[in-house]
């Protein structure tokens, strides 16, 4: 049985909670895996250690409330930490990408944010930075929350359900995910790369 199954079943749901929540809005959160974690635990959920609703439903909660202190993380100390490039942590690069990000989508950052992967981590800050209006930053990111959680881990849930032992395949399926969340950052690399180049 692969580690991450055995892992995400020793951390058990308040781990769980607590990834999703670090990853939603802690500037260090980019680090987690969060599609594979939420896909892998679906898919355990699945075979009866995790009650599938229960596990959705604390996710969510769990990426409002990291989003919600991503944004008064950014609101009270972002211009501060991340526009003076401190460390590997501090980039502004990663406020700039984020920054972009809002003027090619707008609000609805907050939702579409959910599914990039980095971009997820440092799109409240952004928002906190921009004073963006708290009841509308809510809003969409309940919205954003609940699509999330509810797609990726429903996607691993019933694939799990329909697929004979599918601890066998978690690993390929992982891998699939993780290319899958960071092909639009390698795109968006190599159109940069492009425009310079010209």
């Amino acid at each position: 049985m692969p580690d991450i199954i055995l892992i995400i079943k020793a951390v058990g749901l308040i781990g769980i909670f607590l990834m999703v929540f670090a990853e939603s809005g802690l500037f260090f959160g980019f680090f987690f895996p969060g599609d594979s974690l939420l896909f892998s635990a679906g898919l355990i959920a699945s075979t009866g250690v995790f009650n599938i609703w229960l596990l959705i439903i604390s996710c969510i909660i769990a990426a409002i409330l990291g989003d919600s202190i991503g944004y008064f993380t950014g609101k009270h100390f972002g211009p501060k930490l991340f526009y003076k490039d401190s460390g590997v942590l501090f980039k502004k690069k990663r406020i700039t990408d984020a920054e972009e990000f809002y003027k090619k989508h707008g609000i609805y950052t907050i939702i579409i944010a959910r599914f990039v992967p980095i971009i997820r981590t440092f799109a409240p800050i952004v928002a906190g930075i921009g004073n963006m209006n708290y009841k509308t930053f809510l809003s969409y990111n309940v919205i954003g929350a609940i699509g999330w959680v509810s797609v990726v881990t429903s996607l691993g849930y019933f694939l799990g359900r329909v697929i004979p032992n599918p601890d066998t395949y978690i690993l390929p399926i992982i891998f699939i995910i993780i290319v899958l969340s960071i092909l639009p950052i390698v795109f968006k690399y190599i159109a940069s790369r492009s425009k310079k180049s010209h």
